[in-house]
Order: C-alpha cells, then structure tokens, then sequence
C-alpha cells in the first residue's frame, strides 16, 4: 500500500506533467521554461529539478504521458475495427498525421534518435501499427514481409510529418502524406491474392501470421515451420 508520502509526490508529479503538457500545447517547446511550468503547477521551482532531474526528463516525461493518452485511444479504436483492413490502414494512418500537425514539438521531441527507442508509450503505438498490419497479412494481400512493411509504413509517416513541419503552415501540400502512404501501398498490396506462382509471396505472407497458432505442432515444429516459411517468402521474386 502507498503511503501518504508517495501519494503526494505522484500527485506533484502529475500536476507538473500536466502543467507542462498544456504549456507545451498552447505555447510549443520555449513557453515550458521551469518558472513557467513551476508556476502554472503551483510548485515551487526545485521541485521541478529534484522529481525530474532536468527539463530533459521534464521534456520526456511530458512527451511519454502526452503519447500513452493518445496510443491508449489508438488502441482501443483498433480493437473495434472489423471492416476492410487496408481502409482501416489508411484511417490510421491519416489520425497519425494529423496528430503528429497538431503537436509538432512534442513529435519532433519524439522523433528524436534515442528518445523513440525508450519510450514504452511509442513503442506501445508500434504494437498497434504492427497488428494493423497483421490484419492486411492476415487477408492475403501483403506482398513483402509484415515488418517491412511495417518499417515502410512508420518511415513514410514520420518523414511526412516532418517534411510538412518545415514548412509555414499555410504552403504545405496537405496531399502529401496521404500520397506518400499509397505510394508504400502500391509496392506492398496485391487486390488480386489467388493461387498461383505470382502470387505466392501474399499466400505464403498469410499463412506466416498463422503459424504461431497452428494446433498439433510443438513449439520447435512451430520455430522451425516459421523460418521455413520465411525463408521460401525472401526467395519469392
């Protein structure tokens, strides 16, 4: 059980977060100074240095609670998708965009090497794009190995919204990113998944998402059954 004393310092440093999140929102990465932050929190500055160390980790807190709101949403939504996948694809694909436009420090803090790659909330937001890929796999339509795709698909749309943060808001071609995107597509999608010699790459595609499931195989059967598969889709021309 937590005790009252641990209590108060999530509460702090929740409202400090929360503080910097709004600052960050509203006024962009140079309104979130520490008297600024220490002040909307209704803190005393030192506390901001002594639960976060630095407006580094103030920074990185901020961007991995901003991130965990929005993946949670990210997630709960593809939970309720059923419909075609690709258009699902490509429904996400546009909300990224648009979240990535509407918060642009905190993307470009994101995006930062280093930053990404230990941060649980992004890589929670992976886990979804990974299975909304899965889905397109799953219906025989990938022609190229799910995390290429993958790779692809994240590439495109972190490069999309950058490109666009470059520019003044009102000279940025609003059809690029959603052009870039069917650019990916056309390099991995087949529409015509049918049972012959060229299209074996979605047929064997498809039955890799399988194989972790199949019944009446060990675990190693499973393994070896999958580099098998693996291999044969690499040497598909």
């Amino acid at each position: 059980m937590a005790s009252p004393t641990d209590v108060v310092a999530v509460s702090t440093r929740s409202k400090i977060v929360d503080a910097a999140a709004l600052l960050l929102r509203e006024g962009g990465a140079d309104a979130v100074t520490t008297r600024a932050v220490a002040t909307a929190a209704g803190v005393p500055a030192p506390t901001i240095f002594r639960v976060f160390g630095d407006k580094d980790g103030l920074m990185d807190a901020v961007a991995e609670h901003v991130m965990t709101t929005y993946v949670a949403t990210k997630a709960e939504r593809a939970s309720r998708e059923d419909g075609d996948p690709v258009d699902d694809l490509r429904r996400a694909w546009r909300s990224h965009i648009d979240f990535g436009l509407a918060n642009p420090d905190l993307f470009v803090l994101l995006s930062t090497p280093g930053r990404h790659s230990r941060s649980p909330a992004s890589a929670a937001g992976a886990t979804v794009l990974e299975a909304r890929v899965r889905r397109v796999a799953e219906a025989g339509l990938l022609t190229a190995p799910e995390a290429h795709v993958v790779g692809l698909i994240h590439a495109a749309g972190t490069g999309a919204v950058l490109s666009l943060l470059q520019q003044p808001a009102d000279r940025r071609d609003d059809s690029l990113p959603d052009a870039m995107l069917e650019a990916v597509l056309r390099t991995v999608l087949t529409t015509t998944p049918a049972p012959s010699t060229s299209h074996l790459a979605p047929l064997a595609i498809a039955f890799r998402t399988a194989v972790p499931d199949l019944p009446g195989l060990t675990g190693g059967e499973r393994q070896l059954l999958g580099e098998w598969v693996d291999r044969t889709i690499a040497e598909i021309p």
